[in-house]
């Protein structure tokens, strides 16, 4: 029975979105799934997809948290 663990960050997809939409949750376990059936041939049902939405406070990038390192970046390109 294989078991797959999806992190995202809670940034959303969208402008003002705070997570993921319950259609784009819908297609990564699809998604997932199907992946699973097509290279190891595990059947669907046999599958367990969970999705873990990550505050962008819990997570850092380049040794800073996420918002300020996406600062100086953007400090950098711009």
């Amino acid at each position: 029975m294989p078991i797959v663990t999806i992190q995202v960050t809670r940034d959303g997809t969208a402008p003002g979105a705070a997570s993921l939409t319950a259609e784009e949750k819908a297609a990564l376990i699809k998604g997932s799934s199907e992946l699973l059936r097509d290279v190891l041939g595990k059947p669907l049902e046999s599958t367990f997809v969970v999705i873990e939405e990550v505050d962008t406070d819990n997570w850092g990038w380049g040794g800073l948290r996420v918002q300020e390192f996406r600062r100086h970046r953007a400090a950098q390109a711009g």
